[in-house]
């Protein structure tokens, strides 16, 4: 189970961390994903990182501005949000697979999703 949490109202320029935190399952041997979806839209891939924390991938419009992390010990993964834009407003998702992939057919396990809302 991930239960994902953080999300709120932003204005453009701040900063916001989600957190997803992970319970019933080893879920630090699996890569962790965050994506998001826009009202209206598709669900797209944000960032993923890989068990062990050592590889990252991000989709091109948040490089530099996202980073995804983990803590297995706490077996929680987040995703620090910094300098956002108002077309960052979206429900984020965590999810996790068991290796790192921008497909979300990859993802066997999904969290509920957070809203992140940024203001202009």
């Amino acid at each position: 189970q991930l239960q994902a949490s953080g999300g709120g109202l932003v204005q453009a320029g701040g900063s916001l961390r989600l957190s997803c935190v992970a319970s019933g399952r080893a879920f630090s041997h699996y890569a962790m994903a965050w994506f998001r979806q826009a009202s209206g839209k598709e669900r797209k891939f944000v960032a993923a990182i890989t068990w062990t924390g050592s590889t990252t991938y991000n989709e091109d419009s948040v490089k530099g501005r996202f980073t995804i992390s983990r803590d297995n010990a706490k077996n929680t993964v987040y995703l620090q949000m910094n300098k956002v834009e108002p077309e960052d407003t979206a429900v984020y998702y965590c999810a996790a697979a068991w290796l790192p992939s921008q497909e979300e057919e990859t993802y066997d396990y999904w969290g509920q999703g957070t809203l992140v809302t940024v203001s202009s």
